[in-house]
Parts: C-alpha cells; structure tokens; sequence
C-alpha cells in the first residue's frame, strides 16, 4: 500500500471535502480563476466541448466543474436495444455480478450488492445477482454529470453515510470494499427490464451530489442510512436524459439484472469512455 493511501485512513476526510467545497463554491474572482486556470492546464480539459468555452464566464470552480456540454457533443447510440454509458470517463472494473451477489474491485478486492445498495430487504439485492454491473470513474478533466443508461421510473434513493476514500486506482487496489465503504446516493430504477441501480459513490474531496428531481443531496453527510421513497411521484427518467451531477466529481456504478443485457465488446478495466456510448446490448 502506498504511503498516500495509508494516510488517508487517518486523514479527516469529511473535514477536508468541506474545505475543498468551500473553495469550489467561493465567488473570489482572482481564486475561482487560479482553480479553473490550473485544473484546466493541468488535465487538458477540452472547453471546446462545453455549452460555455469562456473559462473567465463561470461564477464558481463548481460551475466550471459542473458545465454542462454543448448541444450533440455527447450522442446516444443510435441503436435502440442499446444500454448507454452513465457519464464520460473510464471503466474502473465491469463484468458480471456473481451468483451470491459479488461485485470484483479489483485483484484481491471485493464486495457485494448488498453492501453497495444498504440493503435492508434481501431481495432488493438479490436481484442483481448473477447479473451486469460497470463502475466508472470520473477524472478533473471530464464532463461530470451522469445520465440514464436506460428509461426507468425513480422508485426510491438510499443515501448511505460512510468514509471518503480517494477513488484513484492506487485506493482501489488496496483499500478493501472501496466503493460499498464511501458515503453515497443510491438510486433504483423500475424499467421494463426490471430494477436498474444508479450509485453515486462520493470521494475524498470530491463528494457533492446533486440530483434532478430533489436538488443536493450530498453533503449534507449521512450518519445513518436515509431511505426516500418516490413510488407513485411518477419521476420518470429517459434513456440518456441528466439524472445527476457531481460537484466536484467521482465514481458511478451500474448494477442490472441477470438475462437483461451483455456487456459491449472491448470494454474492460482502464477502457475510456465517454457518456452515450454503447454500455451494453439488450438479450
């Protein structure tokens, strides 16, 4: 394990992401600037792509972190039987979710749906097993709001407290059930497929979640797991429309069921990604 990796199991991480969205969040012309300026050079962010190019434009680092992208830079795959990619990025890990429910991280590392989603009730969980998950993550320089792969009905979101471990690929080797340890939003999904989970995994300084139909909902920080329940509120999601955004960026996991979808050749840990492109084809 690295030495930064062991720092951050003593570092205080809801500290530091309150500190680091302080910043993100200040109006400070000359400060707001130096961040946009410096994440910009520093990642190669593509401007060219955003509804604004104007980096002077924007109020806030967030509001440059959270830019929304011009009109067809991002496409659907034209096929309609495909499952699109969430959000810009890489894939983390992807395949298949065992038949007792768990979910590979990495070599040596893993951890189950049921850990993931907080479930209380067994079958909430279990009907993932046997099926389709992808994790990607999201860097500095990418587009940072995350889209349906697929139309689905809201039917309720857990928020789950827990730590805010970077989500880097040194922590995800090395830190044990990473992604079921962070604070995050899980969000389920009717279809006509069946259930499909959306997670938003917070990190450490990284941990803003918003969504579109209620706003932000991390922070505030979780200290015990927050259920809403959203059947009959008719929230309807369509396949490839803005369902959340990171403010200040992460990591999101799709789980589906088993017999609903393959994976798309070529697509394994470390592939690039850019939301809109093929995730998976529906059997």
């Amino acid at each position: 394990m690295s030495l930064a990796t062991a720092l951050t199991y003593v570092l205080p991480h809801r500290l530091l992401s309150s500190l680091a969205r302080a910043l993100a969040y200040s109006d400070n012309p000359r400060l707001k600037q130096w961040l946009i300026d410096t994440v910009t050079r520093k990642f190669g962010v593509d401007l060219s792509e955003a509804a604004q190019p104007d980096p002077t434009v924007y109020p806030t680092f967030n509001s440059f972190f959270t830019r929304a992208l011009r009109p067809g830079a991002r496409m659907p795959d034209p096929d309609p039987d495909a499952l699109l990619m969430p959000a810009d990025g890489r894939i983390s890990q992807c395949g298949k979710i065992d038949g007792e429910g768990r979910i590979f991280q990495a070599k040596g590392q893993s951890f189950t749906a049921a850990e993931l989603l907080a479930s209380d009730a067994a079958a909430a969980a279990a009907a993932f097993n046997g099926g389709t998950f992808a994790t990607v993550y999201l860097s500095p320089r990418d587009y940072h709001r995350v889209h349906m792969p697929w139309t689905g009905t809201l039917r309720e979101t857990v928020h789950v407290p827990g730590r805010l471990f970077s989500v880097g690929p040194a922590a995800v080797r090395n830190v044990p059930r990473l992604f079921a340890r962070n604070e995050r939003l899980v969000c389920h999904f009717d279809t006509d497929f069946g259930p499909m989970a959306s997670v938003m995994v917070g990190a450490l300084l990284v941990s803003g979640v918003e969504t579109v139909w209620s706003g932000e909902e991390i922070p505030a920080y979780a200290d015990i797991v927050t259920r809403k329940d959203y059947r009959g509120h008719d929230i309807r999601l369509e396949r490839f429309e803005e369902m959340a955004r990171f403010n200040y960026g992460s990591t999101v996991i799709v789980l589906l069921p088993p017999g609903v979808a393959e994976l798309a050749p070529g697509l394994a840990a470390e592939t690039p990604v850019r939301l809109g492109q093929r995730l998976a084809s529906r059997t």
